[in-house]
């Protein structure tokens, strides 16, 4: 589940980012809101990669998801990219553990074979 999450988060690192751009020539704020908002999401995304096997720190993802969502209120394409990673997290989050299940059963199975008393 780690890797795909993981990997979810970086792609929303990049994605904030260059909606940060966007939201600089677009939107009425400043420069310095934009980023501070920005840079703390983008930052928020790498450190929940290290989160993830603690507790919360799914959660601490669905946040960030929520909050992608809500930054389409600046920049109405995040609406559709919101929505689009917040699928990827689910589907991050459901499928990994299935995978990550089926990892157990196959090493606990491998284990016991290999010890046949």
């Amino acid at each position: 589940m780690r890797m795909l999450c993981a990997s979810t988060l970086i792609g929303e690192f990049f994605v904030i980012g260059f909606a940060g751009l966007v939201a600089m020539q677009t939107s009425g704020l400043s420069d310095g809101t934009v980023w501070a908002v920005s840079g703390t999401a983008m930052v928020l995304s790498v450190l929940l990669c290290g989160m993830l096997g603690r507790p919360g720190g799914v959660q601490l993802g669905w946040l960030l998801q929520i909050g992608l969502v809500l930054s389409g209120f600046v920049v109405p394409m995040m609406f559709i990219l919101g929505v689009v990673f917040g699928v990827l997290w689910w589907a991050s989050v459901h499928f990994g553990g299935k995978v990550d299940e089926a990892k157990r059963r196959f090493a606990a199975q491998e284990t016991e074979a290999a010890d046949p008393a």
